[in-house]
């Protein structure tokens, strides 16, 4: 049997508000800085929208397992987010000035990625725990530990 993680107890169900937030934020030019930024937009939007994707497929394991995540079956996919927040991040970060992006947004942005990057690691680490778990079920280790036998004779 699968262990399972409560979504509620790991920082609960992964939401775009956040990031969508500090994104359109960051965003809300003067028609003369949007079109200084316009690849800028494309670019991020396109990073936006592959993440937007790996957490909609995460909301669906997590609806099926009636809201809490498997971490085996999660633990790739939270990898995959935060590799693409990671890009987010880098490109934001490197195209601060280009992009106009404040400063609060980018911390923002920085704080999501950390929690998403620590909720992976604590998702995997369960998985690794449970797959480690199995394979001593498998090869007959998973009856536990021996109790010690008790002395004999008299005491």
């Amino acid at each position: 049997m699968r262990p399972v993680v409560n979504l509620t107890s790991m920082g609960g169900r992964l939401r775009l508000a956040g990031c969508a937030a500090a994104m359109a934020l960051a965003f809300s030019f003067s028609p003369a800085a949007a079109q200084e930024t316009g690849d800028c937009q494309a670019d991020i939007g396109k990073l936006q929208q592959k993440r937007e994707a790996q957490i909609a497929s995460l909301n669906v394991l997590t609806k099926g397992g009636k809201g809490k995540l498997d971490p085996m079956a999660a633990c790739p996919r939270l990898k995959t987010l935060a590799a693409t927040e990671a890009q987010i991040l880098a490109y934001m970060t490197k195209n601060q000035n280009w992009c106009q992006i404040p400063d609060a947004v980018l911390a923002n942005v920085k704080e999501g990625h950390s929690k998403t990057s620590n909720f992976a690691g604590q998702a995997c680490k369960v998985a690794a725990m449970a797959r480690k778990a199995q394979q001593q079920a498998a090869q007959g280790g998973g009856a536990g530990p021996v109790a010690p036998r008790l002395p004999t004779g008299p005491l």
